[in-house]
């Protein structure tokens, strides 16, 4: 009797330790629908370049990393849209369309894209390489806001543009240009993701102790905030330098570099960031997973203290597994995630594969 006893406790502990347990901080478990990719590119779709004065196929090359928001009960979905399938990657001009959705599933395009180089004062930042990457909040009085890249194929800088409609987009410049006398201008800033609340089923820019938050970096994560949403300051370590919120981990999934997602969630138990993570080379890189793949983690900041991570997942709870998500543009594989919304009672994130395409995945 006592050795099956053993043996069942046994039988137990085996199983406890080979199905993955999800921390009770985390976001769901996600599913990828059958419908996906759910936007791809479309040779079709044509834009005048107020610049070039010639007309694009803006959408000719690819169609990927999106942001998402909810508005009148769609599901509003803003896309980078690259224009020439001859150049390599950051040799396309990129713009951002947007596409509308009553179920979160299907999509219609627009026409032309809503976010582009122009002839403004901005032209300096944004062109020839283009609008890129962005993620979308809405402010407490209805003002939608996107944090983007400005890419002029020397710097990436992470600008932001405000929009009553969604349609109509002001740009207001670099987020860190006023930030200590310019000191942070100049320096390579990519994927702001600032921080939110989910209030009456709408996902609405959160203010901690009187600041709006937002996380942002390529290669490590920085925190920064901001009185307007406009503009922002990075926070700094002792020496003067960006302070470091999260940083790469050996051996791990984001062995390579760690990168904020769709807009941080503030939550019960803390700021909950969902974020993109390169996989290594070699033997830093995670075996379970191939070199240079980039995949989906989630951490947990102090909600009082924005910069203090609290807890942060082992493994990634998003990968490339799909076949158009290991092909395109970026054969190590992508699923590169951007977008989230709450809607109609469940979590839908959007993110881009493989440089190429726009996939989806939901969780309850």
């Amino acid at each position: 009797m006592k050795r099956k006893i053993s043996t069942i406790i046994c039988l137990a502990l085996l199983i406890s330790c080979s199905v993955p347990t999800k921390n009770s901080w985390e976001l769901g478990t996600f599913e990828k629908p059958a419908e996906n990719p759910i936007l791809k590119a479309d040779s079709t779709f044509t834009f005048m370049c107020p610049i070039q004065k010639t007309l694009v196929k803006w959408q000719k090359a690819d169609v990927f990393n999106p942001a998402a928001i909810v508005k009148d009960g769609k599901v509003y979905v803003l896309f980078r849209a690259e224009d020439n399938p001859a150049a390599g990657i950051g040799g396309r001009t990129s713009r951002i369309g947007l596409a509308v959705s009553n179920d979160g599933v299907h999509f219609t395009k627009l026409n032309e894209p809503v976010l582009y180089p122009d002839s403004s004062r901005f032209m300096q930042y944004d062109f020839p390489g283009g609008c890129e990457d962005p993620r979308i909040v809405e402010s407490e009085d209805g003002i939608y806001v996107i944090a983007y890249t400005s890419w002029n194929k020397q710097v990436a800088r992470l600008s932001i543009a405000t929009s009553k409609d969604l349609i109509h987009w002001e740009k207001q410049g670099p987020a860190f240009a006023k930030a200590s006398s310019g000191k942070f201008l100049d320096i390579w800033s990519k994927s702001g993701s600032i921080v939110t609340t989910l209030k009456d089923k709408k996902i609405i820019a959160a203010k901690i102790n009187g600041k709006y938050w937002m996380y942002w970096g390529e290669g490590f994560v920085n925190a920064a905030y901001s009185d307007d949403l406009i503009n922002w300051t990075p926070t700094l370590d002792a020496n003067g330098g960006l302070a470091r919120a999260i940083s790469p981990r050996k051996k791990m999934f984001d062995s390579k570099l760690t990168e904020p997602g769709p807009p941080a969630l503030l939550t019960e138990k803390g700021i909950l960031l969902l974020y993109n993570g390169k996989n290594d080379e070699g033997d830093q890189a995670d075996p379970a997973l191939p070199d240079n793949t980039y995949s989906g983690g989630q951490v947990l900041f102090d909600k009082n203290d924005p910069a203090k991570v609290i807890a942060r997942t082992t493994t990634c709870f998003i990968k490339p597994d799909l076949p158009h998500e290991v092909s395109g543009q970026y054969k190590a594989g992508t699923t590169f995630i951007e977008g989230l919304v709450f809607f109609q009672g469940k979590w839908f994130l959007y993110y881009g594969t493989a440089d190429s395409m726009v996939g989806l995945a939901v969780s309850n």
